[in-house]
C-alpha cells in the first residue's frame, strides 16, 4: 500500500514517473499506476466486503485528475449503498456479449436455418431457398438484426412483388417465416412472428390465390388420347417410350424419367416410386406426399417395360441406384425438356389451341375416369397420388384401393387402344365399383 501523500495538484501528478503506485490524496485509495513501459492508469483500492479489489477509473490522461476523483468518490458511494462495483462490471460484460451474440442480422439467421436444414434437402431446393432470398429478401432486410424485423419491413419485402409474381411471393414469405421462426428458438429475437399469414398478413395482403388465377395445363382431350397414342407409338426413341409410359401410368414426369429398374416388380406387374429425396428431381423429393406410391402396372405399359434395353449405352454399367429405365443415350436420366420437346414437335393442341404438354396427361386420365367410368373420385385421385384427405377415403386405403386402381389402369389402356372413340359409355362397370 502506497505511503499516504498530500493531495497533489494536476501538475503534480502529470510529473509522476516512476513505476508503481502514486496516492494523490482526496479521496482514499485513489492512485496513479505507473507500468513499467511507462503508461499511467487511475486504480481505486477500497474494501468491498472481504474482498480489497482494485478498480481502474481509466488511463491518463485521458482522464483528468478531477475527473478521477469524481470517479473515485461515486465508486466510494456506491460501495457503502451496498452495491459491487466488480460485480456489477461483470454482469454489464456479462449483458453486452449476450447482446452481441444474440445480435444477428436476417441475412445471418438465414444461413444459419439454411445450412441447419441442408443435408435434409436437394442442392436444387437449397439453391432456391438461397437465389428467392438473395433476390428478394437481402436487399431489404439482409442487414436487419432479427430482432428488429418487423411488419413494415416483411410487407417492404412482399408488396412489390405480391401482384406481379405472386407464387414466388408467397414463397419468399413463407421462408421468411419460417427464419424468424428459428431465430426465436435461437434466442435471436422474440415476440410474434411478422411473416405470419394467418391472422395477420392475410389482413395486409389478398390472398395468393385470389390474384394469381391456376391455370391449367394444356391437355389432350381425353376422346383423343387414342389418336395421340397412334402418333407417339409411331415415334421411335427413349424419349417417345418414356412419354408413352408416362400416359399409361399417370404419374408426374420426375417420376418417370428418375424410374430404375429396382423400383420395377416386373412379376407383380408393380412399379413402386420411393418417397426419399432425389438431387435429380425438381420437387426436392420423389413424391409430393412424401411416402412411396405403388403403381399398377397394365399389360401395355409392362409390354413397354420388357422391350425396353435394360442399361443405357455406356461402356461402364451404373450403379442399381442409377440403373434408369428410360436413360439418356450417354447415361443418366432424361432432362426434363426431353418429353416437353417432344409434344411440341408432335403439336397435339388442346380444345383451347394450345400445344399439350406432358404433364396434361395426367388430366386427360382424370377426366376419362371422371367421363367415361364408374370408377369413385377416390380411386382417381389415389392413382394420381393425390392426397386423399377425408376418413371416408382414407379407409380405402386399408381395403382393395390397389386392386381397384389396377383393374382402372387396365381400362384405360385400353381405352388409349381405341382410336375412334364411341359416343356411348364404352368403359365396362366391374362388379364391386358401384
Amino acid at each position: 500500500m502506497p505511503k499516504r501523500a498530500k493531495e497533489l495538484s494536476a501538475l503534480e501528478v502529470s510529473k509522476l514517473r516512476q513505476p508503481g503506485m502514486h496516492a494523490v490524496g482526496t479521496v482514499p485509495g485513489l492512485c496513479l499506476l505507473v507500468a513499467p513501459s511507462g503508461a499511467r492508469s487511475w486504480i481505486l483500492r477500497l474494501k468491498v466486503g472481504d474482498k480489497r479489489p482494485e478498480i481502474g477509473l481509466g488511463a491518463f490522461p485521458a482522464v483528468t485528475l478531477a475527473e478521477a476523483r469524481e470517479k473515485a468518490r461515486r465508486t466510494r458511494a456506491d460501495v457503502e449503498m451496498g452495491k459491487d462495483p466488480i460485480e456489477e462490471r461483470r454482469a454489464a460484460a456479462s449483458a453486452l456479449k449476450a447482446s452481441q451474440v444474440a445480435a444477428k442480422t436476417f441475412e445471418e439467421c438465414a444461413k444459419g436455418y439454411i445450412d441447419a436444414h441442408r443435408t435434409s434437402w436437394t442442392p436444387r431446393h437449397a439453391q432456391q431457398w438461397e437465389s428467392s432470398l438473395k433476390q428478394h429478401a437481402y436487399p431489404k432486410m439482409g442487414s436487419v438484426l432479427a430482432r428488429h424485423v418487423d411488419t413494415p419491413i416483411v410487407l417492404d419485402v412482399l408488396e412489390p412483388i405480391w401482384q406481379t409474381i405472386t407464387e414466388t411471393a408467397s414463397r419468399v414469405r413463407n421462408r421468411i417465416e419460417l427464419i424468424l421462426d428459428w431465430a426465436t428458438v435461437k434466442q435471436y429475437r422474440e415476440g410474434l412472428n411478422p411473416a405470419r399469414w394467418r391472422g395477420h398478413l392475410d389482413k395486409l395482403l389478398p390472398a395468393p390465390k385470389k390474384i394469381a388465377k391456376v391455370k391449367n395445363f394444356p391437355a389432350v382431350e381425353f376422346q383423343k388420347a387414342g389418336a395421340f397414342m397412334r402418333d407417339l407409338r409411331s415415334i421411335e426413341g427413349i424419349s417417345a417410350r418414356a412419354l408413352e409410359f408416362l400416359a399409361l401410368t399417370a404419374v408426374r414426369s420426375a417420376n418417370v424419367r428418375l424410374m430404375t429398374w429396382r423400383e420395377v416388380d416386373i412379376e407383380q406387374a408393380v412399379w413402386t416410386i420411393p418417397g426419399e429425396a432425389v438431387d435429380d428431381d425438381p420437387d426436392g423429393q420423389r413424391m409430393k406426399t412424401g411416402g412411396e406410391h405403388k403403381v399398377p402396372l397394365s399389360q401395355a405399359a409392362l409390354d413397354l417395360l420388357k422391350a425396353l434395353p435394360r442399361l443405357p449405352s455406356v461402356a461402364t454399367p451404373p450403379p442399381p441406384e442409377q440403373d434408369y429405365c428410360f436413360a439418356a443415350p450417354r447415361g443418366g436420366p432424361l432432362s426434363d425438356m426431353a418429353l416437353s420437346m417432344l409434344m411440341r414437335r408432335m403439336a397435339h393442341k388442346d380444345k383451347n389451341g394450345r400445344v399439350c404438354v406432358p404433364h396434361g396427361l395426367r388430366s386427360t386420365f382424370k377426366d376419362w375416369a371422371a367421363e367415361r367410368t364408374n370408377y369413385p373420385n377416390h380411386v382417381s385421385e389415389m392413382a394420381l397420388a393425390h392426397a386423399v384427405g377425408n376418413a371416408v377415403e382414407g379407409a380405402y386405403r386399408r381395403g382393395d384401393l390397389f386392386d381397384k386402381r389396377r383393374q382402372m389402369m387396365d381400362d384405360w389402356a385400353a381405352f388409349c387402344d381405341m382410336v375412334e372413340v364411341p359416343t356411348a359409355n364404352v368403359v365396362p362397370i366391374r362388379a364391386g365399383e358401384r
